[in-house]
């Protein structure tokens, strides 16, 4: 009998958007889930956080951990994420577009003029998956940047890299911008109606790491980057389908779940979206959880959640099932 762990971002909506969001929504299930649980402490803020500390990996360094699980070895070198964005100008706005979907081609040819026109800098950028890009440096930059999550459909001018080295990362910002924008691979996908990679986000820093800690036995859901920690630690993983009774078989440890689908909605502003996964993790997530821990397949099923810095954690147990004098409250209320 195995615990299972759920993962679930931007669950909660702030109050001034949350009666609108949740009004007629159905989730008898999750709502019981949330009422019979324990709350307990939670201090990852984000899920980048949640998964680095889940695994074991210090200060965040995100961009080691896909690269080897994208087919690179990191060695001792520096490396940062340097994701293919679209930058669209609103009034005096800049607003982000994360998962640009470029083809191999389209990406390696970008990823050549980038490391020409940078090479007497140092800075050598790699494109092992068209959608996730790295730039290698020999040592450590004096920055801080934020996850991509954070800064998809915001202004990208909050949210530049501070610290010593700033305003060296601004610059070549603003270089990988002029770059990318005039380029022919942009151009084309212009002319067939495509979004562009008009420039990189650099999020993730940091050096490789030992051994990632393997924390669950198995890894399900639909979030790729929790997909690539798993294949980092050697941990086998699967896209969730339509039923997570699935994840209960075995005793061969903890299961995660990892669903992103309510946190990329919010990132693009569609509130029905978000209302549509809401419901179909009523069906498919929820409703067989809590059968298969009333019926004894699953020993506990926590839910972590976290919503503009805030984390919350439910704990639930099988015999707090029965603990009616919990009542059930509607999701708006949380």
């Amino acid at each position: 009998m195995r615990n299972v762990h759920l993962v679930i971002p931007d669950l909660f909506l702030p109050q001034e958007a949350a009666a609108e969001a949740c009004s007629g929504l159905k989730l008898p299930m999750l709502e019981k889930l949330l009422a019979r649980a324990e709350p307990a402490p939670l201090s990852a803020e984000s899920l980048e956080a949640w998964l680095c500390a889940a695994f074991g990996v210090a200060g965040q360094a995100i961009a080691a951990v896909t690269l080897r699980a994208d087919g690179m070895e990191p060695g001792t070198a520096y490396w940062l994420r340097a994701d293919p964005v679209y930058l669209r100008l609103q009034r005096d706005q800049l607003i982000l577009h994360p998962g640009v979907r470029l083809d191999k081609e389209e990406a390696a040819q970008l990823c050549a003029s980038l490391n020409a026109h940078f090479a007497e800098e140092g800075l050598r950028f790699f494109a092992p998956h068209p959608q996730r890009w790295y730039v290698q440096l020999d040592a450590a930059p004096g920055m801080a940047t934020h996850h991509l999550a954070q800064v998809a459909g915001r202004n990208v001018h909050a949210y530049l890299p501070q610290g010593k080295d700033a305003l060296r990362w601004h610059g070549v910002f603003n270089e990988i911008q002029m770059l990318l924008f005039q380029h022919a691979v942009n151009q084309a996908r212009e002319m067939r109606g495509e979004l562009p990679a008009n420039s990189v986000w650099l999020w993730g820093g940091g050096c490789a790491a030992g051994q990632l800690a393997r924390p669950f036995s198995r890894v399900y859901g639909d979030s790729d980057l929790a997909m690539t920690f798993a294949l980092a630690a050697g941990i086998p993983c699967e896209a969730m389908q339509d039923d997570a009774a699935r994840c209960t078989e075995g005793d061969d440890g903890g299961a995660l779940i990892v669903c992103e689908g309510l946190r990329r909605a919010i990132q693009h502003g569609d509130m029905q979206s978000w209302r549509d996964e809401l419901q179909r993790f009523e069906q498919s997530c929820a409703a067989p959880l809590l059968d298969a821990l009333g019926a004894g397949r699953i020993a506990q099923l926590t839910l972590d959640t976290m919503h503009a810095g805030v984390p919350r954690r439910f704990i639930l147990a099988r015999s707090a099932l029965w603990k009616l004098w919990r009542r059930v409250k509607p999701l708006a209320y949380y």
